[in-house]
């Protein structure tokens, strides 16, 4: 039996509702008053992966927002638009849509690769940029080339994302096993409970999530050497100028610590670099205590320098 979207309304001390931007429908969940977060999500993910930070944030005296990202979760998922730009559009969209010119970003993963590009096409929509387990997306582009034994090596699962059907059926199979395996796999030692991991399982198998999810892969990988990647590549050149904390877990397997560093290089604006040791790909769920103190230490006391 197919899962159904209710499966994303999760409760708990935040609200529910659907904003459109760009004719695109998103499930966003939203929780406090203050400046506005905007908190993206990675794969195999949905919005409950800030589950921890809709209350942290609140707290502390931010807005704190997360979103279903296009095809995901209670989102709508049209055949189209899963292109790095056109998600950059989506997300500075939804800022104002939620009634404001600018936001705090923080994105994990893809949603990280989002962000940054957020910041470079839309610089206005990004007062302050916070990049979780995701490198800037031409220190990656580079790395893919030029690290075959590291990057390239753990990026072969995701490789395998290029061809069409069998991934989908892979990834949903068994009750979307292989979702909780991957969760497993890039998880420091802190691995997700049972609990958490069918969350993630099941409400993968809402209809039509596992390829557009996959569509983000596809993209990335047949646009290195199309017009349309290219002219992406080109773009991205231009420097970041809100100020950025990067976080990345000293243990993250999916995406390689040397990777994501020197990533700052693209950065005019203040940058600070944390890699947090003992952790791996999820630092925001795996050690949220630590990972919301260093957000929020950095939030509170202004522009930190390099």
């Amino acid at each position: 039996m197919a899962a159904d979207e209710s499966l994303s309304r999760i409760e708990g001390p935040w609200t529910h509702r659907g904003v459109h931007a760009g004719g695109t429908r998103f499930h966003v969940v939203e929780a406090g008053k203050g400046p506005l977060v905007l908190l993206l999500h990675g794969f195999p993910q949905f919005w409950w992966t800030w589950r921890h930070q809709l209350v942290s944030l609140p707290a502390a005296g931010y807005r704190a927002v997360a979103v279903d990202l296009r095809g995901y979760g209670a989102s709508d998922k049209p055949p189209r638009g899963y292109d790095l730009p056109t998600l950059a559009q989506d997300a500075a969209g939804l800022v104002r849509a939620l009634g404001e010119t600018g936001a705090i970003v923080v994105g994990h993963d893809w949603g990280g690769m989002l962000a940054w590009t957020m910041a470079v096409l839309d610089p206005k929509s990004v007062h302050r940029l916070v990049p979780v387990s995701a490198p800037h997306p031409l220190r990656l582009r580079r790395s893919l080339a030029a690290d075959p034994f590291g990057q390239l090596r753990a990026s072969v699962g995701r490789v395998g994302f290029q061809l069409p059907f069998l991934p989908e059926w892979r990834l949903t199979a068994r009750g979307a096993a292989r979702v909780g395996k991957l969760l497993d796999r890039w998880s420091g030692p802190r691995k997700p409970d049972e609990d958490v991991a069918a969350k993630y399982r099941e409400v993968f198998r809402i209809p039509g999530v596992a390829h557009c999810a996959l569509e983000y892969h596809r993209w990335l990988g047949r646009s290195q050497f199309r017009p349309d990647g290219l002219r992406y590549a080109r773009s991205m050149r231009t420097e970041v100028e809100a100020p950025t904390l990067h976080v990345h877990g000293a243990l993250d397997t999916c995406v390689l610590p040397r990777t994501a560093h020197g990533s700052g290089r693209y950065v005019s604006g203040s940058y600070r670099w944390r890699l947090l040791e003992g952790v791996g790909h999820f630092p925001h769920e795996e050690h949220p205590e630590r990972f919301d103190a260093e957000l929020i230490e950095w939030l509170d006391n202004g522009e930190a320098g390099r």
